[in-house]
C-alpha cells in the first residue's frame, strides 16, 4: 500500500474486552503498509501476560484527528517491562480500521471497498475535462461533466465499479481555479463479507493492472462501507460511514512507478467491450496459475536483488504455468502404471520403496519439453529453428546449474549480458500466454507486439 504523507498519531489505546486500561501510545503507518504502535506500558500486566500468553488480536485507540480506531492481527515486537520507571513497548499491528470500533469478537464485514491503484488514470484514459481554447490562443474555457460510473458483474457475487472523483474550483478565485479527476475501483456486495474476501479480489485485480500496464503497481486510499455501520447526515437521513484501511499490500515498490501510455500491454480501451468477461477470465485464470503468477511477478517487479534469483523464478513460472494448463505427460496414465506395477513386482521387496519414489515422477515431461511446447504458439517471435533451440537449452542447462551448481553444468550455462536477454525473452513469452488467457486472439496479440516497444525489445534481446 502506498503512504505518500507520513502518517503518524498520538493516542490512548486498550484491549475491547479491558476499557477501562488505556495506555498512550504513538501509531505509525509507513510506506508499504508497515503498521507499529509504540505505547507506555502493558496492555495486561497480569502474570499470564507477563508470562507470555497476551492476547492481542484486537486492539481499540483513540487517536488524534482520526478518532477511534481498530488495531487487527497484532502482538509485541518488544516487551519492555519496568518496575518504578517508564517503559516502551513496539506492538506490531497487521491493519488499521480508521473511523470505528469494533468489540472483542466483532466480525469485520463490509458491504464495498474502494480503492486507487497506480496507473489507473492513465488507464482507462477517460476524463470529463474540456479544454477549449480560442483561435487567437488568448482565452481558453474549461469546463468538467461528471462521469457515469461504469460497473461489472463479477464471480462470487462482487460487482466491480469504475468511478470519478473529482473536485470543482472553490471560491473566491483570484489566481487559480483547478479542476482535479481520479478514477478509482469499487469492489461491492449485497451480502456483507469479511474483509479478506475483499482483499483477495483487490489483489488479484491490482495484478491485472501491473500486468496490463507491464510494471509494478501500488494500492492506495483503501476505504470501505457497511450497510450496518451509518452515520446521519441530516435529519432522516443516514449515509454509510466511510471507513479507512491501512494494511501491508503486494505488489509493492519503493518508488512509484513511471507510467507509459505507450508501453501499456493494453488499454482499458481495449478490453471495453467485453470487460466483464476479461475481469472474470482473469481471476478464474489467477486461481488456477496463482503459483506462476507469484514467481512471475516476482521476477518482474524488482524482488530479486540478483539476476540468477530472477531467472529461476521465470524458468519455475513458465514450467509451474505449463503444469497447470497441460495434462501431457510422456505415455498413457494406464500404460505407465501397469509398466510400474510389471517394474516393482519384479523389484526386491526391500528395495521397492526406492524404486516407488524414484518413478513417482517417471510420467511427467522434462523441462526442455515443457518450455518448447510453451513457445510453440509464439515460435515465430523466437528466431528460425536453430536459435529456439538455443533458447531452449540456455533455459534448461542454466536452470540446472543454478539448481546444483554442479561444475560439469557451468560451461553450458548461460551468463551476463545473454542471461540478461533470455530472461527478457522468458518474459516476453509468460506475457503472451497471460493475454491469451485473458481471450486475447492471436491477431490481437500480433498488434499488441507490433505496437508496443517495449514488448518488441524484450524478443530482440541478444
Amino acid at each position: 500500500m502506498r503512504i505518500e504523507e507520513e502518517w503518524k498519531k498520538s493516542g490512548y489505546f486498550w484491549l475491547p474486552q479491558n476499557e477501562d486500561k488505556k495506555i498512550p501510545g504513538t501509531l505509525s503507518i509507513l510506506d508499504g503498509g508497515k503498521i507499529e504502535l509504540e505505547v507506555v506500558g502493558l496492555f495486561d500486566d497480569s502474570i499470564e501476560a507477563l508470562n507470555g500468553n497476551d492476547d492481542l488480536d484486537r486492539i481499540i485507540g483513540h487517536v488524534e484527528k482520526d478518532g477511534l480506531v481498530t488495531l487487527e492481527d497484532c502482538f509485541y515486537r518488544t516487551k519492555n517491562i519496568a518496575f518504578g520507571g517508564i517503559s516502551k513497548s513496539l506492538v506490531h499491528v497487521h491493519k488499521v480500521i480508521s473511523g470505528v470500533a469494533y468489540d472483542k469478537a466483532e466480525a469485520v464485514t463490509f458491504n464495498a471497498v474502494s480503492f486507487v491503484v497506480e496507473g489507473i488514470n492513465e488507464w482507462v484514459a477517460i476524463t470529463g475535462i474540456n479544454i477549449a481554447r480560442s483561435s487567437d490562443y488568448k482565452t481558453a474555457t474549461i469546463s468538467y461533466t461528471p462521469q457515469e460510473e461504469i460497473v461489472y458483474n463479477l464471480q462470487a457475487g462482487f460487482k466491480l465499479h469504475i468511478l470519478f472523483g473529482y473536485t470543482l474550483p472553490g471560491s473566491p478565485i483570484t489566481t487559480e481555479a483547478r479542476i482535479t479527476q481520479q478514477t478509482y475501483f469499487k469492489l461491492s456486495s449485497e451480502n456483507a463479507k469479511d474483509f479478506s474476501e475483499f482483499r483477495q479480489v483487490i489483489h488479484q485485480i491490482t495484478y491485472l493492472l501491473g500486468f496490463a500496464i507491464d510494471s509494478t503497481v501500488t494500492i492506495s486510499d483503501v476505504s470501505a462501507t457497511s450497510n450496518e455501520i451509518v452515520r446521519e447526515i441530516s435529519e432522516g437521513k443516514k449515509r454509510p460511514l466511510s471507513i479507512k484501511l491501512y494494511y501491508p499490500s503486494l505488489p509493492f515498490s519503493d518508488s512509484a512507478p513511471k507510467i507509459d501510455i505507450h508501453r501499456m500491454l493494453f488499454r482499458f480501451s481495449d478490453i471495453r467491450e467485453n470487460a466483464e468477461h476479461v475481469f472474470n477470465k482473469w481471476l478464474s485464470t489467477y486461481s488456477v496459475i496463482r503459483p506462476s503468477l507469484g514467481l512471475y511477478f516476482s521476477a518482474v517487479s524488482g524482488d530479486h536483488k540478483y539476476l540468477d534469483g530472477k531467472f529461476l523464478a521465470l524458468a519455475q513460472a513458465l514450467e509451474t504455468y505449463h503444469r497447470r494448463t497441460s495434462n501431457e505427460t510422456l505415455r498413457d496414465e494406464s500404460e505407465f502404471r501397469l509398466m510400474v506395477a510389471s517394474l516393482l513386482w519384479s523389484c526386491p521387496k526391500q528395495d521397492r520403496k526406492w524404486l516407488r519414489g524414484r518413478l513417482y515422477h517417471g510420467n511427467e515431461i522434462n523441462l526442455g519439453q515443457r518450455i518448447k511446447r510453451i513457445i510453440e504458439p509464439y515460435k515465430s517471435y523466437l528466431g528460425n529453428s536453430k536459435q529456439r533451440n538455443k533458447f531452449i537449452r540456455g533455459v534448461v542447462n542454466t536452470r540446472n546449474y543454478l539448481t546444483h551448481y554442479s561444475e560439469e553444468l557451468e560451461k553450458d550455462s548461460v551468463k551476463g549480458s545473454d542471461l540478461w536477454g533470455l530472461c527478457q525473452k522468458m518474459e516476453a513469452v509468460f506475457q503472451l500466454h497471460l493475454l491469451q488467457q485473458l481471450g486475447f486472439e492471436k491477431s490481437d496479440i500480433q498488434k499488441i507486439l507490433n505496437n508496443n516497444y517495449k514488448l518488441k525489445q524484450k524478443f530482440d534481446e541478444i
